[in-house]
């Protein structure tokens, strides 16, 4: 909630194929980005959970280095509503921008589903904080794998067989036939998904949700149950409620972060949490993950 010596503020940076995503922009993310070696001018979309300060103040500067970096190209910001105000009144220190920022704000009565491209889905659910504020799952579809017996047997040609199992949606036209990409792949296999959640109560649509997330990332306030009624009057949680949400939602791992500055030492409460769900571990500044489709 508040930035310590050797731990800033909320944000998480998602990288899939040359693309990034970056989620919240609290002080010190670009500091992060500079140790990990990661660079700025690829990140492409930016969602926001909500316009607390800890959750968007590192914004401006990120901005600022971003065109230092001399990027053109179009920067996506996703959040609820209120979102042009927000950034359009903290860009008063980021000033002349050389690329255009699109806003794309949604009601947070609601869920929303974003298409980023054929394999790449994002959602955001609204959830129960002080003001409008999001959850967010990040899906990477994965094909079905391709069948050449099932090509030869359609005598689909040889010259259409790479576009048919690359495009999700290929549709050819050739010698009044109509080649499809279902012709040819197998049923969609296991992707991936990953769920960042934070500033919020559990919500009973929180797990579905989840539900099945390689990844949970997830707020937890305070570690100490006895803390719970603290926490819920802030509209936050503790750890064993994040444990519980992972638990329903049969995820495969839990992160917990988003912790109150009077807590410098959640490990020590770690317990809490691995109690009910065994598998889960304390955020730290610049953790990492690689996520892997299952191998068959």
């Amino acid at each position: 909630m508040m930035p310590l010596p050797g731990r800033f503020l909320s944000s998480m940076l998602c990288r899939v194929n040359g693309s990034m995503l970056l989620f919240d922009c609290g002080e010190g993310t670009q500091v992060s980005l500079r140790m990990l070696g990661w660079g700025f001018k690829q990140i492409d979309i930016i969602c926001f959970t909500h316009y607390h300060g800890d959750h968007i103040s590192g914004l401006p500067g990120l901005l600022l280095t971003m065109a230092n970096a001399d990027r053109t190209e179009p920067l996506k910001l996703i959040g609820p509503p209120g979102l042009a105000s927000v950034v359009n009144s903290l860009c008063v220190i980021a000033r002349d921008l050389p690329f255009p920022i699109e806003f794309i704000e949604r009601d947070a009565k609601s869920a929303h589903t974003f298409e980023l491209n054929e394999t790449l889905i994002l959602k955001a659910m609204p959830v129960n904080h002080r003001m409008a504020c999001f959850a967010y799952s990040l899906e990477l579809l994965r094909r079905g794998k391709f069948d050449p017996a099932r090509a030869k047997e359609q005598d689909i040609p040889l010259k259409f067989w790479g576009v048919l199992q690359k495009q999700m949606d290929a549709n050819i036209e050739h010698e009044g036939r109509t080649f499809t990409s279902d012709m040819v792949l197998g049923q969609p296999r296991k992707g991936l998904k990953l769920v960042f959640c934070t500033d919020t109560r559990p919500v009973a649509a929180l797990p579905s949700f989840a539900e099945n997330a390689d990844l949970f990332i997830c707020e937890g306030l305070y570690g100490d149950d006895a803390l719970l009624e603290k926490a819920a009057g802030r509209k936050h949680m503790v750890f064993s409620e994040a444990a519980i949400l992972a638990q329903k939602a049969n995820a495969k791992e839990l992160w917990l972060t988003h912790y109150s500055p009077s807590l410098p030492d959640p490990h020590n409460y770690l317990h809490f949490a691995t109690d009910i769900f065994p598998n889960t571990k304390n955020g730290r500044d610049r953790m990492t993950k690689t996520l892997k489709f299952l191998e068959e």
